[in-house]
């Protein structure tokens, strides 16, 4: 059980830390997505507002592995949904990073990260039958 809890405190923090995104101003989002790798990213509005709106989901989603984290029996149907969406994300993410020819980083990082917590989180959650 501690290792499924760890499994999903870490899915929390890797997609909660999304939070920053949404009350950053956007010069420093802009700074940063370059820093990642992102061409040239004008003054956009609508740009903006899509990028919080995705911060937004994210921290959602991140909030959701932390209230599992925090209460696994409570949330125990939630669990492995969250598993497995985590690694149907990473192959997606895998997918389209490869397809765009994307350099190694950020994009294994977020592959990876998606494929090893659903991964662990979906073998955990069969091991200790919390169903």
């Amino acid at each position: 059980m501690r290792l499924l809890k760890i499994f999903l405190a870490v899915g929390a923090l890797g997609w909660g830390i999304c939070i920053f995104g949404i009350f950053l101003p956007w010069k420093l989002v802009v700074e940063y997505l370059q820093g990642l790798g992102a061409g040239n990213i004008g003054s956009d509005p609508m740009l903006n507002y899509w990028f919080r709106m995705a911060c937004g989901g994210f921290f959602a989603i991140g909030s959701m592995f932390a209230f599992s984290a925090y209460n696994p029996e409570k949330y125990r149907e939630l669990i492995p949904l969250l598993g497995w969406l985590s690694i149907i994300e990473g192959i997606i993410l895998g997918v389209h990073g490869l397809r765009l020819g994307l350099p190694p980083f950020p994009f294994y990082c977020d592959t990876g990260f998606c494929l090893f917590v659903g991964t662990g989180i979906v073998v955990l959650h069969r091991k200790i039958r919390l169903d």
